[in-house]
């Protein structure tokens, strides 16, 4: 499997359009935990990246180029904490993958691993605080230990994916320990932390992305 700077495009415009989708589902989520604005900083973020991918980086061919652009784009549009994280990880993975128009599957495993632990490292989290690492961490451990043992970056990935949906869904048990939400307490608990489910959501497009790349080459 190859994964093209165009198709990484691709890829990020449809994570503008996922976005828009569930805006209102994660505002949702985050108004039981938090100030209820998820959604709208998620949109505000990707509509920014949405304008570069139509003007600057039409012609990238740079796959770290186009990374490092789409993190500081989201960075310098969305004041929240989340700007950070998010942007931490795509300039993370955006080192991986330097001088590159092309990936293989390594470059694909070591781009995402860059990715989760890059945000997870930025925000200082662990798993059982309630946050985007819940989902994250669990993922880069399967994704690492499947391709470890298949070499195969499609079948590693889909694992990977349901050990996210996994941790994103145990999210709802925990107490929050980090951020606003950590004021809440007790309170917090049966609530689905928002980050962690904007990263599932991020991870789950990229398999959907890939799946159809898939179906459409055989």
């Amino acid at each position: 499997m190859e994964f093209t700077s165009r198709e990484f495009k691709d890829f990020f415009q449809n994570i503008v359009d996922m976005i828009e989708e569930e805006k209102d589902y994660l505002c949702e989520l985050d108004r039981k935990i938090g100030d209820g604005d998820h959604g709208v900083t998620m949109s505000i973020g990707w509509q920014a990246v949405k304008e570069k991918l139509d003007g600057d980086l039409s012609d990238e061919e740079d796959i770290a180029k186009i990374n490092l652009t789409v993190g500081k784009t989201f960075l310098n549009a969305v004041g929240s904490s989340v700007g950070p994280l998010y942007a931490t990880g795509f300039m993370r993975g955006a080192k991986q993958v330097k001088n590159k128009s092309i990936l293989n599957e390594e470059d694909l495993i070591n781009y995402w691993l860059a990715f989760a632990k890059g945000i997870k490292e930025r925000g200082q989290s662990d798993i059982g605080d309630k946050t985007m690492v819940d989902t994250l961490a669990p993922f880069a451990r399967e994704l690492e230990a499947k391709f470890n043992t298949n070499e195969d970056f499609y079948t590693s990935f889909e694992s990977a994916v349901v050990e996210a949906k996994k941790g994103m869904e145990s999210t709802k048990d925990l107490i929050s320990r980090k951020g606003r939400s950590s004021r809440l307490g007790e309170r917090s608990v049966g609530a689905q932390d928002p980050g962690a489910t904007s990263s599932y959501l991020i991870l789950h497009a990229f398999l959907s992305f890939i799946k159809e790349q898939q179906s459409q080459a055989s």
